[in-house]
This record gives C-alpha cells, sequence and structure tokens, in this order.
C-alpha cells in the first residue's frame, strides 16, 4: 500500500499542487484546505478508477472515504 500512497500524493501534488508539497502532509483535509472542489473530486475518482481498476459507486462518494491521502487509502483498501 506505501506504493499506492506515493502514486494518489504524486497525484495530488501534480494536479492540484502545481508541483508543490509545502506542508502538505498525508491528513491534510483536501476539502477544508481548499486543495480539491468538487470538480476536483471527479478528477481523482477518475484517477483512482483508471489507476487502480475499482469502480467508486455515487454512496462512496463522501469525505469519510476522499478527503485526504490517508482516506483515500484506507478506502481503497477496502475496494481493492
Amino acid at each position: 500500500m506505501k506504493e499506492k500512497r506515493g502514486q494518489i500524493r504524486a497525484f495530488i501534488i501534480e494536479n492540484f499542487l502545481f508541483g508543490k508539497d509545502d506542508g502538505f502532509k498525508d491528513d491534510t483535509s483536501f476539502l477544508d484546505d481548499g486543495i480539491i472542489d468538487s470538480t476536483g473530486v471527479l478528477e481523482l475518482v477518475n484517477f483512482l478508477e483508471e489507476e487502480f481498476s475499482i469502480s467508486v459507486q455515487d454512496e462512496e462518494l463522501v469525505p469519510e472515504n476522499l478527503d485526504s491521502i490517508n482516506n483515500v487509502v484506507a478506502y481503497l483498501e477496502t475496494k481493492i
């Protein structure tokens, strides 16, 4: 799962933080810190579905699953 964490982190930094990870931690809230908006959530879901061959259901689109790297990794563990 360490490799998956790195892939998710790299995606977030590249696509939403413009390559700068100044102070960005794995428990940083994407929504509270303004890193990702609703469109960004859809981009993240698309990345997860393509990269990890999963299907994200509508009812799974909640902050508990997608609001930080830690949350995304924990969610992925349940899907893989």
